[in-house]
């Protein structure tokens, strides 16, 4: 009894230590590869195609006999091969309602040739889980453009909540739908790439590269002569409206105690405005107009008694 159950133990233990070799040499005749990404993009339809690759690596493998399949959902499905292609197998597989998940192996069955007979064999994948997401971003409708310029990005699962940030800095948004962003581009330093990025609720997403184009604004008179407590105006223009909130432009001097006037800010939608700009102490100098991603403009100013 004791000799049986020595047998039976010695059987066993010889099958668990042939599987590998099994495995191994049938992967010697099949060269087993899945393509499928692991992440996949929401569509209408819910269907989506998972691939595999099956080479054929031994001659005893007997043509016509290789059948990919996949097993999803605890089914067998057979897989088709993709026109034009001697290796790639594909099958369509439709996603539940209220799912986005779901997990699945592919399992290949062929034949081969011995030297005395004709074997069946079979070689898997391991499981692996495919996720469908709801929400990304495709791409930016221009990948350059100046500072002010509306910009769209297109996607899906956006909501009210998302923030759209230029190289860290944020930029006024607008949300169009769940399928479409726009954003303004913000003032910053021209002739660089920044990276976009849409920030919500649902975490954060990469919208691609944004190269900030040179522009200018125009300052009209090109040069101011005022005597102390005389005003005159400055009118400051830009080729596209402001966005939403407006566009700050900064104004400094080197003679401050000469200068009076007040911050200058383009109000949302329009190109220009115009400011007072108070005679001081006499004195001459210069005023230096800056807004970032356009060129900068000195304006010479004097002040006489």
């Amino acid at each position: 009894m004791d000799k049986r159950i020595s047998k039976t133990n010695r059987r066993k233990w010889l099958a668990i230590l042939l599987a590998p070799i099994a495995l191994f040499l049938a992967g010697c005749d099949i060269k087993l590869n899945d393509l499928t990404p692991s992440t996949l993009k929401a569509n209408p339809s819910r269907t989506y195609a998972i691939t595999a690759q099956v080479s054929v690596k031994n001659s005893a493998v007997i043509d016509g006999s290789v059948r990919p399949e996949i097993i999803i959902d605890g089914q067998a499905q057979e897989m088709t091969r993709v026109p034009g292609s001697d290796s790639l197998y594909e099958y369509d597989y439709v996603m539940p309602p209220g799912r986005n998940q779901a997990a699945y192996y592919i399992l290949v069955r062929y034949q081969r040739k011995t030297a005395s007979s004709t074997v069946s064999k079979e070689i898997p994948t391991e499981v692996k889980t495919i996720t469908v997401e709801n929400r990304y971003s495709v791409e930016l409708e221009v990948n350059r453009a100046p500072v002010g310029t509306r910009v769209a990005i297109l996607g899906r699962g956006f909501t009210r909540d998302d923030k759209v940030m230029v190289g860290g800095a944020p930029a006024v948004t607008q949300a169009e739908s769940s399928t479409s962003l726009a954003f303004y581009v913000p003032s910053l330093p021209e002739g660089r790439n920044y990276d976009v990025t849409v920030l919500g609720l649902n975490g954060e997403l990469s919208a691609g590269s944004l190269r900030i184009d040179a522009s200018s604004i125009r300052v009209s008179p090109g040069s101011l002569s005022l005597r102390s407590g005389q005003r005159g105006i400055l009118a400051f223009s830009i080729p596209t409206e402001a966005p939403p909130g407006g566009l700050a432009v900064t104004v400094t001097t080197d003679v401050p105690d000469s200068v009076i006037m007040p911050e200058v800010i383009i109000p949302a939608g329009q190109r220009s405005t115009s400011v007072r700009v108070e005679g001081g102490d006499p004195g001459s100098g210069n005023l230096y107009v800056e807004l970032g991603g356009y060129s900068d403009v000195v304006i010479p100013i004097t002040v006489s008694n």
